[in-house]
């Protein structure tokens, strides 16, 4: 491991809004959860989660266009996380948190309806026919988003990958959920709203690499 990445991993146990529990502290039940409004945030706002956040860009963006929302980031990679919770900090940003942690353990974190909108940001497509299950838009992964969405919270996909576009469509589809917008070429589709205004380190590198971007905006049925 590089001197920086162990930098960054001792750097972000510094910073008051990053939490990075062990598996046996998450399985027992986040000490926030159901809480996060009341003991972290100290407002009554919104919260919306940045799945797979890698860097934070959604998280910490979204939270400046919309100081009246809580955003929270969550990602297993430590060493891309820091530089959300850096900048987060820097720019005194109190609507802000990142949890390092497994995304399957999310209903340990949140209570039921205390999640307002869900962002899926460039997940892993795992390609292979016995990883889909691990697909973040997998029935397995909806039905725990389920538990932890208001009614008729939504769901914003982004990615690259045709694969997980499709995979996804038909989740909506097949198990009866309501498909609010579409596109399979989001930067010529004419759509105007946050899925344009915010791109990611990956985002851009596909872009480079005239990657078509897919967006997919639910709400669960």
């Amino acid at each position: 491991m590089s001197k920086d990445k162990l930098k960054r991993f001792a750097e972000n146990l510094t910073f008051p809004n990053f939490f990075q529990p062990t598996i046996e502290e998450a399985m027992q039940g986040f000490h926030l959860k159901g809480k996060w409004n009341k003991d972290f945030f100290g407002n009554d706002n919104p919260i919306v989660l940045e799945l797979g956040c890698g860097k934070g860009e959604y998280t910490v963006a979204l939270a400046h266009k919309y100081p009246k929302k809580n955003y929270i980031g969550i990602d297993i990679k430590g060493a891309r996380m820091w530089r959300g919770c850096k900048t987060a900090i820097e720019e005194k940003m109190t609507n802000v948190a990142f949890i390092r942690t497994r995304i399957d353990l999310i209903l340990n974190f949140f209570d039921k309806s205390e999640i307002g909108e869900i962002w899926i940001t460039f997940p892993d497509p795992q390609p292979r026919m016995k990883q889909v299950k691990k697909r973040l838009t997998s029935p397995r992964f909806i039905e725990r988003y389920e538990q932890i969405l208001i009614p008729k919270g939504i769901i914003h996909l982004k990615s690259d990958n045709t694969e997980i576009y499709n995979f996804t469509l038909s989740t909506i589809e097949n198990d009866g959920h309501h498909l609010l917008f579409q596109t399979n070429d989001l930067y010529n589709s004419g759509f105007e709203g946050d899925a344009v205004e915010v791109q990611t380190f990956y985002e851009n590198m596909f872009l480079k690499e005239n990657e078509a971007i897919k967006y997919i905006q639910f709400r669960l049925g």
